[in-house]
């Protein structure tokens, strides 16, 4: 059996990974880096919630199970969000 060349992904969003440092997500054809310092929101979250990311608009993110909501902009440029969880 000659399998196919894989297709393009028809996905808009997809977390590609998670490691101990932060987690990588792919938007509409542009992966970007989430250090878990500079977003710590996921660092003790479950996987399942980390991954049940929806893109609301052309700019917004959200993880419902975690109520977190995020700018496309500030996955750029994180230093010019400067609000930063406290624990």
């Amino acid at each position: 059996m000659k399998l196919e060349k894989a297709g393009k992904s028809i996905s808009i969003i997809e977390v590609t990974n998670i490691s101990r440092h932060g987690i990588w997500l792919f938007i509409k054809g542009t992966e970007y880096f989430l250090p878990f310092d500079k977003f710590p929101w996921f660092k003790e979250a479950k996987i399942g919630d980390i991954m049940d990311v929806k893109l609301l608009s052309d700019h917004h993110l959200r993880w419902e199970n975690l109520d977190v909501d995020l700018e496309i902009d500030s996955l750029v440029d994180p230093d010019k969000y400067p609000l930063v969880y406290q624990n």
